[in-house]
């Protein structure tokens, strides 16, 4: 097992807030890309947002707090994946995780294209049994397979369906009508981004998703997710997203009412042209942590 140092760890944390024994939290990054459709890059994501990170202010002024310093967090050299076919590396990336639960870390997964997910989300359904996957997401990702692959970024949700019907939706708003159908005829619990925007959940949409969660939750978030005027280096950045601020309301009311018990974030397709991302998506990362140890 080899823990990155100083240099390139998320946050850049000294070796005393940074070793595995003395880390509540382990970040496991997964640069897995094979199957993405329009924009390339998020092999390059997981190494972006730790070298971004090393710019995040350790001080979360919103909840009082260093958490870094409180629980420590190690940062894992990427997995080499690369040379696997995706059923592959999305069974060693579940070994990894699962290896580093059975030991009670709090494991974060970066990405890598979104069908990685299907392995995290695996190792936590059997570490914790009965868990609700929360899902920030431009795309319902419902397709039974997509370009002849069921392990397919457009198909990762089909994948976890498999496992568990305990799912909710946030932020959907580009899909086919294959997923529409399945999204009506099975009750999943997809809270649309157009309808957030037009007032069909009432003036509390935020409150309306946190009733459609069991007490445990384990966190998926495309960072399409969000509006492009927010987050523009993804594959596919679709208009009508998420903003910021709501998306902070609604993680932590999460965090405040259930028990979160992991994550991931996958889609950042590093640019040039939209730097600032990066960093976008290594704060998104932190306040997630923040959010999840609320109480803890």
């Amino acid at each position: 097992m080899n823990v990155l140092d100083v240099t390139s760890n998320f946050l850049a944390l000294e070796e005393e807030y940074s070793t595995y024994d003395k880390s509540e939290i382990v970040i496991v990054s997964a640069p897995l890309e094979k199957t993405v459709s329009y924009g390339e890059g998020t092999v390059l994501g997981p190494t972006e947002i730790l070298k971004a990170s090393h710019y995040v202010e350790f001080y979360d002024d919103e909840l009082d707090r260093e958490l870094c310093f409180e629980k420590g967090i190690c940062s894992l050299e990427e997995l080499d994946i690369s040379e696997m076919t995706s059923e592959k590396a999305i069974e060693s990336i579940y070994e990894e995780v699962s290896s580093h639960l059975a030991k009670d870390k709090f494991v974060v997964t970066l990405g890598g294209e979104h069908a990685l997910s299907l392995a995290p989300v695996k190792a936590h359904l059997e570490k914790f049994g009965r868990l609700t996957i929360l899902q920030f997401d431009a795309h319902s990702d419902l397709r039974d397979s997509y370009e002849g692959s069921k392990y397919s970024h457009a198909s990762v949700m089909a994948r976890v369906y498999e496992l568990t019907r305990d799912i909710v939706q946030v932020g959907i708003r580009a899909q086919c009508k294959d997923e529409a159908d399945f999204i009506k005829e099975n009750h999943i619990n997809t809270f649309y981004a157009r309808e957030i925007r037009t007032g069909i959940y009432g003036q509390d949409w935020k409150n309306e998703v946190l009733k459609k969660l069991g007490e445990n939750v384990y966190i998926t978030f495309d960072v399409d997710g969000f509006d492009p005027s927010v987050l523009a280096a993804t594959g596919t950045p679709e208009p009508g997203g998420l903003f910021w601020d709501e998306t902070m309301d609604i993680l932590k009311l999460v965090g405040e009412n259930k028990n979160i018990v992991g994550f991931d974030v996958v889609e950042l397709a590093p640019s040039e042209n939209h730097s600032h991302s990066n960093f976008v998506t290594a704060k998104l990362v932190y306040k997630m942590l923040n959010y999840a140890f609320i109480g803890k």
